[in-house]
């Protein structure tokens, strides 16, 4: 071996010494086939320059929209429900503090920046609500960014189709109203007779739904639930007001039909222990309630490890209705999904989609980037204008005067 071919065989070696396989092996690349004509030279990271602009906050009837504006003037849409929508605009508007100039697609950064801003205001369902709303505006961004359907970014769709109610084949009865404890023979036959009507009305083919609404106290839940087994209710929905878990364990214990809940419970933190204690079957959350898309998703997968099902809880307009139906097109297991459509939340046009429920009773997943759904900001002021469109809080009362749960 000569001087000079020694000289490159160090020169060799000290190389491979000194720079990574990786860095090499795309060194090599690069002069093969040119910086040019390199896919991986030529990757645009589309949101690595969009900042937010703005956040406007709108009272749309008894709902709020958060619209979200960047430097590349693209715009999110999100939807608060479930809160007194002046309230909801008026903390919003404070916490953009924590997101004015931030990236967008920074979607996980900025929900954890937003939930544990405030030690004594984590987890609260007013804080959670607004989050949930910002949180759907950024997904929106994103897969606008990209130019794909956001659940595309969720990891793809996991089925063809998204089972929804009501339709004619599946439908959800209620309790008419608060209960009291007694239970007597006449309360507890007019709630079996509900769940038959509604057996007779989908057929026996259909599916039946019992919303207990938080509404029926657990003795009177217990003698209703046993009278109620021949007509195969798929769930009783909010067995009980949450926060006591001995509850919803005891009523497990005496229940033979399977219990839904979680809409009224916040983040993966709320439905823990439901999953923990195996206390429910079915685990309800709305997108609109517990964290927006990044939290829903994050709850599937935890329930999933208990192969507990999703059958989403989900009373927002067709906007927060939309985002839902993202998740819901991503996650393994999923039982069926609650939309009222048709003007029944919010004037048709308001939010258009993009998607739509067979005959089957099946919905087409969303369509367009982003969440798929085009707001008319030019309709809030006719919505603001009905009367029957303001938010009230609840007064639910027993008929002697005291204050009761609904």
């Amino acid at each position: 071996m000569d001087h000079k071919t020694s000289s490159q065989t160090l020169s060799r070696r000290q190389l491979l010494g000194r720079t990574s396989a990786a860095a090499i092996g795309a060194m090599f690349l690069r002069d093969s086939i040119g910086a040019a004509n390199n896919p991986a030279s030529n990757v645009e990271d589309r949101g690595a320059k969009l900042r937010i602009a703005s956040l406007r906050g709108f009272r749309v009837g008894t709902k709020a929209y958060f619209k979200i504006e960047t430097n590349a003037n693209i715009t999110g849409w999100g939807e608060v429900t479930g809160l007194d929508p002046n309230v909801a605009i008026a903390l919003a508007n404070s916490l953009f503090e924590l997101l004015n100039g931030e990236n967008p697609t920074r979607i996980e950064h900025l929900w954890q920046k937003l939930y544990r801003s405030h030690r004594d205001m984590r987890g609260g369902p007013f804080m959670t609500h607004v989050i949930s709303a910002i949180d759907m505006a950024l997904w929106d961004i994103t897969g606008k960014a990209w130019g794909v359907p956001v659940y595309r970014l969720l990891g793809g769709p996991t089925r063809d189709k998204i089972r929804v109610y009501p339709t004619a084949k599946a439908h959800k009865t209620g309790t008419g109203g608060p209960h009291p404890f007694s239970g007597n023979p006449p309360e507890v036959m007019e709630l079996v007779k509900r769940v038959k009507e509604t057996r007779e009305r989908v057929g026996p083919d259909g599916t039946v739904m019992f919303d207990a609404h938080c509404a029926v106290p657990p003795p009177m839940l217990i003698q209703f639930a046993n009278a109620i087994e021949p007509y195969d209710v798929l769930f009783i929905e909010e067995p009980a007001v949450p926060g006591n878990i001995e509850v919803f364990k005891r009523l497990k214990q005496s229940i033979r039909v399977p219990l839904a809940t979680g809409e009224r419970d916040r983040a993966i933190w709320g439905m823990l222990p439901y999953l923990q204690e195996r206390a429910i079957d079915i685990l309800q959350p709305d997108c609109g309630h517990t964290g927006g898309i990044t939290q829903m998703k994050k709850v599937a997968t935890l329930a999933e490890a208990y192969f507990v099902p999703l059958a989403p809880h989900n009373t927002c307009s067709e906007l927060g209705l939309t985002a839902s139906m993202h998740v819901a097109a991503s996650v393994p297991l999923f039982l069926i999904h609650e939309a009222y459509l048709d003007g029944h939340i919010m004037p048709p046009g308001v939010a258009k989609k993009h998607w739509d429920v067979g005959k089957d009773g099946y919905a087409s997943l969303p369509e367009g980037i982003g969440l798929g759904v085009e707001v008319d900001e030019s309709m809030f002021e006719k919505v603001n204008a009905d009367p029957k469109r303001v938010f009230r809080w609840p007064t639910p009362k027993q008929p002697d005067g005291s204050v009761t749960d609904y």
